[in-house]
């Protein structure tokens, strides 16, 4: 055998030239805890198609807040569970300032003040119907919806949230929002567009979660992205910072990756994935029926995403992954 004068092995022969040469590196702090909040007190339901996961009412919430920021985790992302007697065709509950979602938010702001609180913006969880826009003739009106979610992101804002989250995919949300906020004294309010959301077959256990999969009629398809299309993602998100996001996100996680990369390579913005209830599903499932190592798996995809280039990643293994991490 001839002379091999580089060996790459020598690079990985033990455990502190491993840790010294790591090029990325994975932190609590990179995660964002999404918690579902439900009405009552001393409350939780564990969500069937998500393993792990649960619903709390607003005491318990407050509680797992704290828990995660006592793990390093600065930021939880906010989802109501509408009681479906609130629901209506115009999705007004969103528009209640003492909604579920607002109450949430002033409880974990009051108790957990160091943790930061990103509010979700779209009206699903409130609607009959199950869309994120108001319905006419079967077709989603965007610039009626717009309105509707602008007055929604100041009620979040009013109420602590550090950050406002359209995930809606309307045409022109996030200009309309950003001047919503500026007339109310909510300049310093972020905004973290779901920039690149694709119409995936990944939500499912999310709906489920937030009790829409049973009211949703028909599909999302004319507004949020197809799944085929890297070029329009990039317009999208060209579009959003233009209007003055924040940061963007991109949803589903996994499955985008290039769309991740060549969102970071090419604005000057931080980027944020979404390890959504699908993908966070699967490595669960796999490991009941003993196929996977959960724990190894899931710190593979984060490191996956941070290689990508994600600054933030919401993922449902928030708490497990941080454990790991602090062990």
């Amino acid at each position: 055998m001839g002379e091999q004068v580089v060996r790459m092995r020598r690079l990985r022969k033990t455990p502190w030239i491993r840790e010294i040469l790591s090029e990325n590196r994975l932190y609590a702090s990179d995660l964002i805890y999404p918690l579902f909040v439900i009405e009552g007190e001393s409350v939780s339901q564990k969500v069937a198609s998500m393993p792990g996961v649960e619903r709390y009412s607003i005491d318990l919430l407050v509680s797992k807040a704290r828990e995660a920021a006592n793990l390093g985790i600065q930021a939880i992302a906010l989802f109501p569970v509408v009681d479906p007697a609130l629901k209506c065709a115009e999705g007004k509950e969103a528009l209640n300032a003492q909604n579920l979602a607002c109450r949430a938010i002033k409880a974990i702001k009051e108790n957990v003040p160091e943790i930061g609180v990103i509010a979700d913006v779209a009206l699903d969880p409130y609607t009959s119907h199950g869309h994120d826009g108001l319905v006419e003739d079967g077709h989603i009106l965007n610039d009626e919806t717009v309105v509707s979610l602008s007055e929604q992101a100041v009620l979040l804002a009013n109420a602590g949230a550090d950050i406002v989250a359209p995930s809606d995919m309307m045409d022109g949300r996030v200009r309309a929002i950003r001047k919503a906020l500026d007339c109310s004294s909510n300049q310093n309010v972020s905004i973290l567009s779901y920039a690149a959301k694709f119409a995936s077959a990944y939500y499912g256990p999310f709906r489920d979660a937030v009790g829409s999969s049973g009211a949703l009629k028909g599909d999302k398809k004319t507004y949020q992205m197809n799944p085929a299309n890297a070029v329009e993602a990039m317009r999208e998100i060209a579009l959003d910072i233009d209007e003055g996001a924040d940061f963007i996100m991109i949803k589903p996680g996994l499955p985008y990756l290039d769309i991740i990369s060549a969102s970071k390579q090419r604005f000057d913005v931080p980027v944020f994935a979404y390890h959504v209830s699908g993908e966070y599903t699967m490595l669960k499932l796999a490991e009941e029926h003993g196929v996977l190592d959960y724990d190894r798996c899931l710190i593979e995809c984060l490191f996956g995403f941070k290689r990508a280039g994600c600054s933030g990643i919401i993922t449902y293994g928030a708490l497990d992954a941080a454990r790991l991490l602090g062990n």
